[in-house]
């Protein structure tokens, strides 16, 4: 993107200037979200539920907290999510957190759909999700921009009670988390006050930090487009992580083309060398983070091409079948490179290739490169 282009070419002296001009949002955008959470936090805060989904009490609310990047003051500019955390009197063990968990947030459901305010913004789409914990989820628009806003709502025992400490917790916190068996990360809400405090009093400098990495992780994390390029065939495209494996993809491309054989893909930036793109490789590894295009060539038979590295850095491409044996690659080796096959050693991701065994067992596949060297008995000439 234009943002990244530019971050690129920013020296570390100006990075700071950069944050402000690119990633910190205006003033007057955040006054307007911040309008739209006030009428969330409003509505939670002023409705009481009783009697309802087996909770023998009053379900009160005893404070929100927005929590994310907008409550520790590292938003993005981009970012159009909001979290709030809702401690609730009715949860008073992170026991009975985890009973009323859901029925809670089908309560808050329920009478999101009924809110008048919250309708007035272009309520949208309420949900129970699934997640790590369940929350509620919807979408609300700004009044003035009308920009789509997604609103997460957790509930959350509040296991720090009024006063969130600076220094180390209490040990009776940490005994009654164990004790309650949850499964990873469920509890989070609870030390959500916490997390935002680590963040919302330190420095400007580690704020704007804060910003570029998660600028860079979203760029980076994202999907791209990838164009592949078959030789009489149309070109086809793709939406792939720049960290998918490659041999992720080719099981893309054949599924979506019902391709048979193996294939090979390669990428060429301008003005430089074609790469062969490795299986066991990722997009991410050569550079490649853009909407970018690759060409593909498909093999009929089952020949696979492999690189035999030397220790002092030389390497050579050999075709061959992945069922051959070991001692196949060898003797290519030897009419190649003129060493003779018993003195010859070729080891695979540390492991020595055995004369007799084939190549597919050691689980080799097109692209990869074998190390070969010399055996000890054999000195080299």
């Amino acid at each position: 993107t234009a943002v990244m282009q530019e971050l690129f070419h920013t020296p570390a002296c100006r990075l700071d200037s950069f944050v402000t001009q690119w990633l910190q949002p205006c003033r007057e955008w955040k006054e307007e979200v911040q309008e739209v959470v006030r009428t969330v936090e409003q509505l939670l805060r002023q409705e009481h539920f009783q009697g309802e989904h087996g909770l023998d009490q009053e379900v009160r609310v005893l404070k929100v907290v927005k929590v994310g990047s907008f409550g520790n003051g590292t938003v993005l500019r981009s970012t159009r999510e909001v979290e709030l955390v809702v401690f609730l009197g009715c949860f008073r063990s992170f026991q009975e957190e985890a009973k009323y968990h859901r029925d809670v947030l089908r309560l808050l459901w329920k009478k999101v759909w009924c809110s008048q305010d919250l309708l007035a913004l272009g309520l949208k789409d309420p949900r129970v999700a699934q997640g790590v914990p369940d929350a509620l989820v919807f979408t609300i628009r700004t009044q003035r921009t009308r920009e789509p806003i997604t609103v997460t709502i957790l509930p959350a025992y509040r296991a720090l009670g009024p006063s969130v400490p600076n220094s180390q917790l209490p040990p009776e916190v940490y005994v009654s988390l164990i004790e309650a068996c949850g499964d990873p990360g469920n509890f989070f809400p609870s030390f959500s006050e916490l997390q935002k405090n680590f963040v919302k009093y330190r420095p400007t400098k580690l704020k704007s930090l804060l910003r570029l990495i998660k600028h860079w992780y979203q760029e980076r994390a994202r999907d791209i487009e990838v164009t592949v390029e078959r030789w009489g065939f149309p070109d086809l495209t793709l939406w792939v992580n720049p960290y998918e494996s490659i041999k992720t993809i080719k099981e893309k491309i054949q599924g979506s083309a019902a391709y048979s054989g193996l294939q090979r893909l390669s990428f060429q930036e301008p003005g430089s060398e074609r790469q062969l793109l490795k299986s066991r490789s990722c997009l991410a590894d050569y550079g490649i983070f853009f909407n970018s295009r690759i060409s593909r060539l498909e093999t009929v038979s089952t020949e696979i091409q492999v690189f035999v590295k030397k220790h002092d850095g030389g390497s050579h491409a050999y075709a061959i079948e992945l069922n051959s044996v070991v001692w196949a690659l060898k003797r290519q080796i030897e009419y190649r490179q003129g060493l003779p096959t018993k003195q010859q050693q070729l080891q695979f991701q540390g492991e020595v290739l055995h004369d007799s065994q084939r190549l597919g067992y050691y689980g080799i596949q097109d692209s990869d490169t074998l190390v070969l060297s010399v055996k000890a008995q054999f000195p080299a000439s």
